[in-house]
């Protein structure tokens, strides 16, 4: 399913990630709210990016309260930090849970139903208004998720006790920075988590009964 608008480019390669503020005044955003989670925080690729937009004279601010795997109450604290601040975009930077969330805040910005609503059963993505969707730039630190181009976000109901995915075809970050460097700093341990994940979702895909011949080809 699609609405026929979303689409997505990818920039790859070393000290991409320095074209950050660059890609917001392409994509209109004046000013983006950076999601991110509280570890991501320590990282100097933070102070560059907001050094950089504040530069390129962009207001900027940070939602870093991500937890590891995003909850609703997550979604609603960066939802009311997006819109205090006026933000008119997202740049979602980070692992997985950071690209997951920040999609999600930017898929609520202008939206009147509870993000439960959007849950991917049947035909739940056309309620979206889609006119409230704010653009998306994603920012990925680690190999292990592909998250930054995906049109869904898997998020924790806590009073349900179940992780949602929550989908809707602009939830496709319209920009991503795939900069390898950013993953040099990585501890370890970490490293060869992402890794490891990343070959899983391959498996997974391969021995899946219902495969579509877009995943039997890769």
């Amino acid at each position: 399913s699609g609405t026929g608008k979303e689409s997505t480019a990818v920039a790859l390669g070393g000290g991409r990630r320095n074209g950050v503020a660059a890609e917001c005044k392409i994509l209109g955003i004046e000013k983006p709210l950076i999601v991110t989670e509280p570890g991501i925080m320590e990282l100097p690729v933070v102070g560059r990016l907001l050094d950089d937009c504040q530069t390129a004279g962009l207001g900027i601010g940070i939602f870093s309260g991500v937890n590891p795997n995003p909850t609703g109450e997550d979604i609603d604290v960066g939802l009311n930090v997006f819109r205090e601040g006026n933000h008119d975009g997202v740049i979602a930077l980070g692992g997985g849970s950071s690209l997951d969330a920040g999609k999600a805040i930017a898929l609520m910005a202008g939206q009147s139903r509870p993000l439960w609503d959007f849950e991917d059963v049947g035909d739940n993505w056309t309620r979206v208004e889609e006119s409230g969707v704010a653009p998306i730039i994603a920012v990925p630190t680690t190999a292990g998720t592909g998250s930054e181009v995906g049109r869904a976000s898997v998020i924790l109901n806590t009073e349900k006790h179940e992780k949602k995915i929550i989908f809707h075809p602009l939830m496709l970050p319209s920009k991503v920075i795939l900069d390898p460097e950013l993953t040099v700093g990585l501890p370890a341990n970490l490293t060869a988590a992402t890794g490891i994940d990343a070959l899983s979702h391959s498996l997974e895909a391969f021995c899946a009964p219902g495969y579509h011949p877009m995943a039997r080809g890769i």
